[in-house]
């Protein structure tokens, strides 16, 4: 069962073919603030329709957060290929765990 108050990841894929990144607690809410253009991210407004192409549960928004800004900087090929997406967050996530752990 998911925790209502657990922060999610989510990739995007514009028209356009670009990415966005994400996080929230309900991923189908945003996805459609996104398309509807009010309360969505400036970035993709104009760029739908827009497709969900990842997500995954993360937990708390701290963790969440810094898993984002990871992504952001990760190369668009890296992003793109969903297919393995899953394993390199799986990656990060270590990584940040670590990081944590460490301090």
């Amino acid at each position: 069962m998911t925790d209502i108050s657990a922060y999610s990841i989510y990739l995007v894929e514009c028209r356009d073919g670009s990415l966005y990144t994400g996080i929230t607690v309900d991923v189908a809410r945003r996805l459609t603030e996104h398309e509807r253009g009010g309360k969505g991210a400036k970035y993709l407004r104009g760029k739908g329709p827009l497709k969900l192409v990842f997500q995954r549960e993360i937990g708390d928004r701290s963790l969440a957060s810094k898993l984002e800004s990871r992504i952001k900087r990760l190369p668009r090929v890296e992003k793109a290929d969903i297919a393995r997406l899953s394993d390199r967050v799986e990656s990060l996530l270590a990584e940040l765990s670590e990081v944590n752990t460490a301090q």
